[in-house]
């Protein structure tokens, strides 16, 4: 199946194995995605991401995180925000908090893909791809 929108297809994919309490999910492989999946396991909101498959069958197997007995998620919500009909930028000063600190917005800036608070701490601005908490 092709994606026009692979971060979009992404955070889908994430969030239905998050409802059905998967332990792993499959992402095809772009070098956006594997960014994401970096950003995700850098903040502790995935537990580990590997690339599989080769040429064009290329995937990542994404681990996801739950806490507790009850196998909560540790990823309670994504948001696509910049889409491919409405891109959506922000210069270094306007870069949004995620309910004021805790979630995390993911940006693409000319220094490659970053947290929000990265990017305010590197002083660029750029495409706000989604936010996570």
């Amino acid at each position: 199946m092709a994606a026009n929108d692979t971060i979009a297809d992404m955070l889908t994919r994430i969030r239905n194995a998050n409802l059905a309490r998967h332990q792993t999910t499959e992402v095809p492989a772009t070098r956006m995605t594997q960014s994401i999946a970096r950003v995700l396991k850098d903040e502790g909101f995935i537990s580990d991401f590997e690339e599989v498959g080769d040429g064009v069958k290329r995937h990542l197997v994404i681990a996801l995180k739950y806490k507790g007995k009850n196998r909560r998620p540790i990823i309670t919500n994504l948001r696509r925000v910049s889409k491919p009909g409405l891109r959506v930028y922000s210069n270094r000063r306007e870069l949004p908090r995620v309910l004021g600190g805790i979630g995390i917005a993911i940006i693409s800036t000319s220094s490659g893909i970053m947290t929000d608070r990265e990017a305010r701490r590197s002083g660029v601005g750029g495409e706000v791809l989604c936010y996570v908490w």
